[in-house]
Formats: C-alpha cells, structure tokens, sequence
C-alpha cells in the first residue's frame, strides 16, 4: 500500500483561470460535430481521457509549480505511474489551496481517476477522490468514498475525511467518534486543528484555543500553509476571547510563514476591522480578495472601504460579489444579501439550495436569515433554533437570532440574543455591527455608537 501524500484539507471553492483551463481540455477531448438530422441518432462522445488531463501544462513559477511539472514530466515515461499520480494529485489539491482556483481540485480528481484506470478501488486514489468531492462540497460522496476506505483499513486520514463530510451535513456527533479515532491513531497538527474546530462548534471557545495551540506547536515551516492556517484560527479564536494582542502575535506567524496567503491576510484585516481601524485594513484585505475573490473576502473589504470614506469602490466591490458570489460561495452571498435588504428571493433561493447538501448550523443560519427577510418569520424561528442547538458561541448567530425573536414579536428572547450578540460584536463585520446596532437600539434604548459611512 502506498503512503498518502495528502495534508489537511480546508476546501476554497472559487472560479479562477485553471479551472478554465481544465474546461477546455475535457471539451477538447470529446468529438462535437453538426447538429444530427432526426433520423440520425448521435454516437456517445468518448470519455475524457484522465491522464492527458493532469498532464495538460501548467503556468506558474512557484516551487510548487516546478514540483507539478517535474511530476508530470516523469508520469509520461514511468511505466508504473500509480504512486507518481497520487503525488500529483496531492500537489494540485496543495495548488488549489494556495491558489483559491478550484480549477486544481479537478485536476486531482482526474489523477485520482488516472490510477483507477489501471488499479480499481486502489484506496490512495478513493482517499484523493474523497477530498477532491469534499472540496466541490459532494458531501454525501465524501462520506461514502470514506466508509470505503475505513472497511478495509484504518488509517488516519480516512478517518479525518469521514469527519469533515459529516460535520458538513450536520452530523456531529458521528463526526466527532470519527475525530476521536484520528487522535487515537495519530494526535497531529491535522487532529488538534479539527478538534479545536470541533470544541468551537460545541460551545467549548476555551477548550478550541487550547486544541489550537496544540495544532501550532504541532506544525513546522515544512508545513508552511496548513501551519499558517492553523494560527489563523487560533487568531480568530483568541480575537473572540478578546485576547486582541495574541491573536495579532498568532495573525503575523500566519503571514510570517506564507507572506502571500489569503487566509492569513484576511485574518489581519479582520483584527484591525474589530478596532475599526478602516483604512489600515485596506491593504490587507485587497490583497486577500484579489487572491481569494470569495464573498467573505470580499464584504470585509467593501466594509473597510466604506468605513474609510470610499463608498464608489465599496460598490464595486459589492457588485463583484453578487456576480460570482453565487458560483463560489453561495451561503455567504444568501446572508449579505438578506443582510443588505436587496434581493431577498435569490437569497431564500440559494440558502434552501445548499441545505440540499449541506446541512451544517451556518447553512440552518443562512436560511433563516433569507427568510426573515421574506417575511417568513415562523419558518425562520424553526430554523435559527437548528442553527443554534449545538450551543455556538457566534455573535452573527446571535445577532440574526435576535433579529427573528424581535420580528417574531418576543422581546425577552431578542434581549438575550442581542445582548449576546453585543458582548461578541467585535468579531462581526462593521456593517453587522452597525445593522446589530440599529435594531437593537428599540430594545436596549442605547443607539449605536459605530460609524461607517
């Protein structure tokens, strides 16, 4: 059996130029022709062939590309090309995340599909599968290609796929019996980072911070991104703490060790949102963005500009979002749209059509925060108490839980929510903190004290 060469997976699902690329190759590999006449029936086009796919060039000039073409240069003459095509197929999954192009999660799920060409059921290639179905958000084929694995052997990062597709459909509990294993078998950066993840979901922001720092101490500059992600989320566990000067210390190690990561840059952007500190934040979330032009990205920076007295290009940026929010990230676009009061039926549209796969707290938030803003305030009622019955400690699921509670007509619950929601508001973004201000201020009789033009 070979070694995986896989490292944790934080799937980033964006439009971006390979996956372009990896279009044109699979159209170009099947036959297209006239329009066939009715009495003609046409042939099925032939199969893409997987293995012209992944070894399709590549521009790029960053180690890691140099590592993708050495590989593919030696795939073309191995005879044996199975371990040679997992190693690529860990390197573009390791391209995607660096990247933010999912574009390269494609391109591992061809190679993955290149090894079962000559070796079925080879277990590297269903475990390389797995996460290339994990990062398309195939949730429910994650899990299934994982209970594959863990019937024939066990092995940490089985185990660490199972999980993540489970959490993501909501399941928590066989998640966190999936988790457990992977600690029992092999405590790692990977299993401190999903139980500290885990901790949080549960309510437990104390035992996530220290699971976090377990993660950190656990990585190396060897693993430069998943370390630098690893202190991004202990930064935004300590920033919820209100441990603002750790989370600055753990924000730099991120950037210290991958200068150019989106993730990590983003973290540094958020800190200095939570201080109000708009213009400073400028620079960093730009950067972020025009890496990973997600719409979490995005709308930290349109907040930033506009609290710095930029409004025509938070517009553009805002209007960027709501053009590609939907291929990217379609739970983020349904909640800044609710949140901005425009469009509120595409918002209900998208948010129930990722309950279809994902049915995780932040998907049950995302379409209660779509129905109050159609209206549905019942059905928003039944679906924020899905959101927070793992007991989250989220001042945006606060925020929207008061938000319903106070439309609903409940006064008592909507104090609690907000209050809750305040005592966390730094960690939301200025526009949420200012929207949290507005409606609460009939409640709490104190109008908001943020300005953000």
């Amino acid at each position: 059996m070979r070694s995986s060469f896989n490292k944790f997976l934080y799937p980033i699902v964006l439009l971006g130029g390979i996956a372009a690329i990896t279009a044109a190759v699979l159209w170009t590999t099947a036959e297209t022709g006239p329009e066939p006449t009715a009495a003609v029936k046409p042939a099925s086009a032939p199969a893409p062939d997987p293995l012209k796919i992944v070894l399709t060039p590549i521009s790029g000039d960053t180690k890691l590309d140099g590592q993708i073409a050495d590989l593919q240069a030696r795939i073309k003459d191995a005879a044996d090309k199975g371990a040679l095509l997992e190693r690529l197929g860990w390197a573009f999954v390791s391209k995607a995340r660096v990247s933010s192009d999912p574009g390269y999660y494609t391109l591992a799920e061809q190679a993955a599909k290149a090894i079962t060409a000559t070796t079925p059921n080879d277990p590297a290639a269903t475990l390389l599968l797995g996460h290339t179905y994990h990062a398309m958000h195939r949730f429910a084929d994650a899990e299934a290609a994982a209970r594959a694995l863990i019937g024939r052997r066990e092995f940490v990062f089985d185990y660490a796929l199972l999980g993540d597709a489970l959490m993501e459909q909501g399941k928590l509990e066989p998640a966190v019996e999936a988790y457990q294993k992977m600690v029992d078998l092999k405590p790692s950066l990977q299993t401190y980072s999903r139980i500290a993840h885990m901790r949080w979901l549960k309510g437990d922001l104390r035992g996530a911070i220290d699971a976090s720092r377990l993660a950190v101490s656990s990585g190396s500059a060897r693993e430069a991104e998943p370390t630098a992600w690893a202190y991004t989320r202990l930064a935004l566990h300590e920033l919820q703490a209100g441990e603002f000067d750790q989370a600055k210390v753990a924000a730099e190690r991120a950037v210290n060790l991958m200068p150019d990561y989106a993730p990590a840059l983003l973290v540094r952007g958020r800190l200095l949102l939570s201080q109000l500190k708009y213009e400073e934040a400028i620079e960093p979330l730009r950067r972020a963005a025009e890496l990973s032009p997600l719409p979490d990205y995005l709308w930290a920076l349109a907040d930033a500009l506009r609290g710095a007295s930029k409004a025509s290009e938070a517009e553009k940026v805002e209007s960027q979002l709501s053009a590609t929010g939907a291929a990217s990230d379609p739970r983020t676009l349904a909640i800044f749209l609710a949140s901005r009061g425009v469009n509120a039926d595409k918002a209900l549209e998208l948010a129930t059509a990722e309950l279809q796969s994902r049915k995780d707290i932040f998907t049950y938030d995302a379409l209660a925060w779509a129905q109050l803003a159609t209206g549905r305030i019942n059905e928003a009622r039944e679906h924020i108490r899905l959101a927070l019955a793992e007991g989250t400690q989220d001042a945006r699921l606060y925020f929207h839980a008061g938000a319903i509670a106070a439309a609903a007509g409940d006064e008592a619950e909507a104090l609690d929510f907000f209050g809750k929601a305040r005592a966390l508001e730094h960690t939301l973004l200025p526009s949420e903190r200012l929207a949290l201000g507005e409606r609460s201020a009939a409640l709490f009789q104190a109008p908001s004290q943020l300005s953000i033009k």
